[in-house]
């Protein structure tokens, strides 16, 4: 339990050092769109798939997030993410409200494209 719990400090670390290095100008535009919607999702309050889903409802948060954090760290900068690092080491947690919108959105076209396959 106590792995699991260092394992889930490790990933809001990283998760704000991806906030603090996609609002630095030396990042390359593929690395900070990446970091930025891996990081917007992390923040957002909504998940894609709701945790109330049995067994899907955290896949995205024990598969998909740490894949996206795990890429997106690799696409910045070394002198970027260390910056990043130490900013977040006190950081609070921001909440994204755009990430909130895009699921939000992403829900809409969905619940759309479910009504106009059956219609």
């Amino acid at each position: 339990m106590q792995k699991l719990k260092q394992w889930a400090r490790q990933l809001k670390k990283q998760i704000m050092i991806l906030y603090y290095a996609v609002r630095d100008p030396r990042m390359p535009w593929h690395a900070k769109l990446v970091a930025a919607m891996v990081a917007a999702y992390a923040l957002s309050p909504i998940d894609v798939i709701p945790d109330f889903i049995p067994v899907l409802g955290y896949l995205d948060d024990v598969i998909l997030l740490p894949i996206g954090i795990w890429l997106a760290l690799k696409l910045i900068p070394a002198e970027v993410r260390r910056e990043a690092a130490v900013k977040a080491e006190n950081a609070k947690r921001p909440v994204s409200k755009l990430g909130a919108a895009v699921i939000i959105l992403v829900w809409i076209v969905g619940i759309a494209a479910v009504f106009a396959i059956l219609w």
